[in-house]
């Protein structure tokens, strides 16, 4: 079997969400040129991407399918989420409380309270995010050699 590009480069992983539906249009998102942004919980003593680090964005079936490049970094209060950052999210939202709808339902979710073994976390504005930008430096494809 052919060694993949990106896993022999030894890129940290990107994943979206979890796998299945919500991964695959995230990550079809990313490859058409739509999702330039993301947001995710942050987290005390997780290392945070840097602008130029490059990550191995993967599907649902465990593939990395593109080399992604963190463009930028912003660590800010959910309250604090801008209409420019939840229009480049390339998920269809027009507006900010769109956005935060579908994310705190995400958030929310039994998964989620299950990876922080937190059964009853909430997000409020005051709980802090990060706030990336990237872009794909190259696609890899289910064949890349």
């Amino acid at each position: 079997m052919p060694a993949d590009p990106v896993a022999a480069d030894g890129l940290p992983p990107l994943e979206f969400a979890f796998p299945g539906p919500l991964r695959d249009a995230l990550v079809a998102a990313v490859l058409s040129g739509a999702k330039t942004s993301t947001t995710g919980l942050f987290l005390e003593g997780e290392e945070l991407p840097r602008p130029g680090d490059r990550q191995a964005l993967i599907d649902s079936a465990g593939r990395p399918v593109a080399v992604v490049e963190t463009t930028g970094i912003r660590v800010i209060a959910l309250g604090e989420v801008d209409l420019q950052h939840a229009l480049d999210e390339g998920e269809g939202y027009a507006t900010v409380a769109e956005w935060r709808s579908a994310h705190e339902e995400f958030w929310h979710s039994d998964g989620i309270r299950a990876a922080l073994g937190d059964p009853g976390f909430t997000v409020d504005d005051a709980t802090r995010v990060v706030a990336e930008r990237f872009r794909v430096v190259r696609a890899t494809g289910a064949d890349a050699v």
